[in-house]
């Protein structure tokens, strides 16, 4: 072990370890979820500060060297290097101070080595007097937040737009086949199945420029206001200078908030985008509980369509298969929806000039994208691609339904239409026959009425 020390007193740490006594400290007190912060987030607070560094080596508050092995420790975090050591709880309090100073000293003893120094001296680079120079937890923490979240949604833009397409695909091969569509849960009109993935697909269209577009409420970031929003304790050089760094390093679009002070206090906006993931955790939800439905069976429920079967479904039951990749989608949309209830009361518990529960928010926000971008890809490629529609049973099932008279409505009438289905069901008779046999229509014309493109058709002509 080695000591070091703080305004507390003295702490021991590990004396192989690159954190210090902060992130020992921080240990020690919290243990809640029992696993460190999220590797985007830690990757983007790297980000961060190889930001901070190069902005205060061009203004001359760093030296070459400590400018440059500063900027070399965050680019090792970067490559995926001393994650290890980068170790304190998702949940803590203070405001992502903890994760913050773990960054510093992680970064401030490689660096230290990097420049012959030896670990926990920083003789050379300082974790507070160097790495945190010109910054608080309370502009970088957030910034950094944003930056990682930005980088999730694109993922997770390109997660919707591979789950969209799929049901584009099958739109298209199913468009020729005729199913029954039903209202609360009963039988309801004649549709097709490729109307059906089209409904699905466009939903999905919406959750991906829904997407898209939120983006833009994270792009402004409170970088330069330090501890409340005002700049105190950093230049003015400083601060209109390095958002403009942090844009390329991320090669994100980031403007630096004209009212520092707000985009400090104030995280709605991880409200506004939280409610986006939400909707999309909504069609997620309910389409996958579609498709697991129109699944049932084999035998005995819709089974309408046959998803593919992934693995065996039961340890009592031979040869049942279940739609584990639709139910495993749900419980990703219910995990979306939750960290969203979550997401607002940590943002509305927010404080006069600093909002405590940023790594709160920062937990369930980065964890909702992770979690929808891999259940769209999931229900994409292990679902929806291998889909395969039981026509036979499809059109039997239409031919079977008195709810077909529908259909029928605009050639015999409504009167006439609801005699035929009370008569279909009491007698067990199909519609069809009815119709046939009481004259009412021709062969050729119910033939047209209920075709696939009578079923997907804009109104009747």
């Amino acid at each position: 072990m080695r000591i070091e020390s703080d305004a507390l007193g003295e702490f021991p740490v590990p004396a192989d370890a690159y954190y210090g006594i902060h992130t020992a400290r921080a240990l020690a007190n919290f243990d809640l979820l029992g696993r460190p912060c999220r590797a985007e987030l830690i990757r983007a607070m790297a980000q961060v500060k190889l930001a901070c560094a190069r902005t205060n080596a061009e203004l001359g508050f760093l030296s070459e060297a400590e400018a440059g092995a500063i900027q070399a420790a965050c680019r090792e975090i970067l490559a995926g290097g001393l994650h290890p050591w980068i170790r304190v709880d998702a949940l803590q309090g203070g405001a992502g101070t903890s994760l913050n100073m773990n960054l510093n000293e992680v970064i401030a003893n490689r660096a230290e080595e990097l420049l012959g120094g030896s670990l926990g001296s920083y003789a050379r680079v300082h974790p507070l007097h160097q790495v945190n120079l010109h910054q608080s937890t309370n502009d970088v923490f957030p910034t950094a937040l944003k930056v990682a979240a930005l980088v999730a949604l694109d993922r997770l833009e390109r997660g919707i737009a591979r789950l969209q397409s799929a049901f584009q695909a099958q739109e298209q091969s199913f468009e020729g086949i005729v199913k029954m569509g039903r209202t609360q849960l009963q039988d309801a009109c004649p549709m097709t199945v490729g109307a059906a993935f089209g409904a699905w697909s466009e939903a999905f269209a919406r959750d991906r420029w829904r997407v898209f577009k939120c983006k833009e409420r994270l792009r402004v970031v409170n970088l330069g206001g330090t501890a409340i929003g005002t700049g105190l304790t950093a230049p003015r050089d400083y601060i209109f200078r390095v958002t403009d760094r942090l844009r390329e390093e991320t090669r994100l679009n980031l403007a630096r908030a004209e009212n520092l002070l707000d985009a400090t206090q104030n995280v709605d906006v991880f409200v506004e985008v939280s409610g986006i993931l939400k909707a999309h955790a909504v069609n997620l939800y309910k389409i996958s509980s579609d498709l697991r439905l129109l699944a049932s069976g084999p035998r005995a429920g819709i089974a309408e369509l046959r998803l593919p079967p992934v693995q065996a479904g039961s340890s009592v039951m031979p040869g049942k298969i279940n739609p584990v990749i639709c139910e495993a989608a749900a419980q990703a949309a219910m995990t979306a929806i939750g960290n969203d209830t979550i997401i607002t009361q940590a943002c509305q518990s927010g404080q006069l000039e600093l909002n405590a529960f940023l790594p709160l928010v920062a937990n369930a926000l980065l964890e909702s994208l992770a979690v929808l971008e891999r259940a769209s890809l999931t229900l994409a490629e292990r679902c929806v691609e291998g889909i395969e529609v039981n026509a036979d049973h499809c059109r039997e099932q239409v031919e079977r339904s008195w709810a077909v008279v529908t259909a029928l409505v605009p050639a015999l009438g409504y009167e006439t239409a609801s005699r035929i289905a009370q008569e279909a069901a009491a007698s067990d008779t199909r519609v069809r026959e009815l119709v046939l046999e009481r004259g009412l229509l021709d062969a050729a014309t119910l033939d047209r009425l209920l075709s696939p493109a009578a079923m997907t058709a804009l109104g009747f002509r």
